[in-house]
């Protein structure tokens, strides 16, 4: 019983930290469409995507020829305060509006 207390509480740990990390790895994936559609639309990406984002993140968006893409870093805290973070990392692609970005390339 004594040696069963220990590991059940890292299970517990180790559950809280998956949790989090898969909510926040699907926050990074809504910050990236959103960011990737903004600029497909014309729009500035890193306003769009900084509303949205977690704490912490970086959002990059690239354009290369008629696709945009947008990436989202964010670290994710384990719950045992002594272990290194986790980086989950999104990415969504999209097609640029036809005369979105006329002139400004």
């Amino acid at each position: 019983m004594a040696a069963g207390l220990p590991a059940l509480l890292l299970l517990l740990l180790a559950g809280l930290t998956a949790v989090n990390a898969v909510s926040t790895q699907a926050s990074c994936l809504h910050t990236a469409r959103e960011a990737a559609l903004a600029v497909a639309r014309g729009g500035e990406g890193g306003a769009e995507g900084g509303r949205a984002a977690p704490p912490g993140a970086e959002v990059s968006v690239s354009i290369d020829g008629d696709r945009v893409r947008a990436t989202v870093r964010a670290p994710v805290r384990t719950l045992g305060g002594r272990l290194p973070r986790i980086t989950v990392v999104a990415t969504a692609v999209a097609a640029v509006e036809p005369g979105a970005h006329e002139g400004s390339w």
